[in-house]
Formats: C-alpha cells, sequence, structure tokens
C-alpha cells in the first residue's frame, strides 16, 4: 500500500462512525439514484446465478443494502476496515471484508456484477485503467459494472473532516474521460449518464457510467 492509500484508509479509519451518520440515509433523498440502481438491478436478470454482486468502496453500506432489498445478492469491500466494522453492523445480512480494488482479493471470473458509488474518485487517474482491469478480471463473462463518480477537471483535497486531521484526495471525472478509461479496461457496451447535483450535495456534477465485461 502506498502512501496515498494508506493516508486514505487512516482517514476514513478516522471518520467511519460520522461518515455513516450522515450518509447511510442518503438515498431517500436521491431519486435519481435510485432509480439508476432499480435499472441496475433489474439489468442482471438472470445472469447471477450463484454468483455474487459486490460493491467496491462500500462505506457503510449504504447502497449494498438498497440492492440487497431489492433481491441482489450482495457482498462489499472497502479499503477502511474501521468503515468494514460499520457497515456489518448495520447490515448483518450482507458479508463485508477489507480490501483494494488495485487488487483485489477474489478469483477470476468470480461475480455477477460489481457497482461502485464514489469510490473510485480516490483513485490516482494514473492508475484508473488498472482498477477497472482488476474489475473486469473478476467479473464473469458478460458481467456488469455500475460507477459513479464527481464530475468535472483535476481534484480536491480535505485535510479536516468531522474535525477529524485526514489526507484525502477526490478526483473528478467527465463523462468521456471515464468511457475513456472503461474502453481501456476492455468494457463494453458503455452508457454514460449525469444529472446536476441535488441543492444539498457537494457542487458538482454527477457521472454515472454502465458497463459490461465482455462475452
Amino acid at each position: 500500500m502506498d502512501k496515498c492509500e494508506s493516508d486514505l484508509q487512516a482517514g476514513y479509519d478516522r471518520v467511519a462512525e460520522h461518515y455513516a451518520a450522515e450518509f447511510f440515509e442518503e438515498l431517500k433523498r436521491k431519486p435519481f439514484d435510485c432509480q439508476m440502481l432499480d435499472d441496475f438491478a433489474q439489468s442482471l436478470g438472470d445472469i447471477s446465478g450463484n454468483k455474487a454482486v459486490c460493491e467496491i468502496g462500500c462505506g457503510p453500506g449504504q447502497v449494498a443494502r438498497y440492492l440487497k432489498d431489492r433481491g441482489v445478492n450482495m457482498r462489499g469491500i472497502d479499503l477502511s476496515p474501521a468503515m468494514v466494522r460499520v457497515a456489518t453492523r448495520l447490515n448483518p445480512d450482507i458479508p463485508f471484508q477489507q480490501g483494494d480494488m488495485l487488487s483485489l482479493n477474489l478469483e477470476d471470473d468470480s461475480l455477477a456484477a460489481l457497482v461502485l458509488f464514489y469510490s473510485i474518485i480516490h483513485i490516482k487517474r494514473e492508475d484508473v485503467t488498472r482498477a477497472l482491469q482488476e474489475m473486469n478480471r473478476v467479473l464473469t463473462s458478460g458481467g456488469k459494472l455500475f460507477l459513479a463518480c464527481h464530475g468535472g477537471e483535476g481534484e480536491l483535497h480535505r485535510d479536516e473532516w468531522y474535525g477529524q486531521t485526514v489526507s484525502i484526495d477526490f478526483r473528478l471525472f467527465q463523462g468521456d474521460e471515464m468511457l475513456g478509461y472503461l474502453q481501456t479496461a476492455g468494457f463494453v457496451d458503455i452508457k454514460i449518464v449525469e444529472r446536476a447535483p441535488y441543492e444539498f450535495e457537494y457542487p458538482t456534477k454527477r457521472v454515472y457510467a454502465f458497463a459490461s465485461k465482455a462475452q
């Protein structure tokens, strides 16, 4: 783990409880996101079989919870052990584990689908394609990927969050930029959707990407 990953893990460990208190119920105020997740769940159809769907960068597990409640066989991975503990407490019927999206401790072709809500924003630009290639590796043939990120250019940095000292970077991605990363990583059938921020959100547009692993 390099220093950026170590800082990211330490930062989220420090704020895990505060973050969960703010965001675990957030989807109740985000009808657009709920519709996107509903569409994603429906798109899975019968492809999952006995294979699970994994949320990477799951935080307290609010997205995994939403999908689980709609019949999706969910599990979750997060870089932060403290966040994994919070997610497990809040969602005792969903398995969570600590892990790194740049090196997933998962077998090839082992998952039906992956979902990432605002977690790829913590990956350095030069590593995004590698992260997506790793996700492509663990998906079954025809498996689905759904990710959300902050739209824009450049990056943001926080050195304080909920009264805690942190060092966390957030990258902003244009839709066309994310499309290029997904194509380079071998994904097909890519669809990009964007929306303006809700008034209570950080004022960046939201970018959503749907994609599939080639069959």
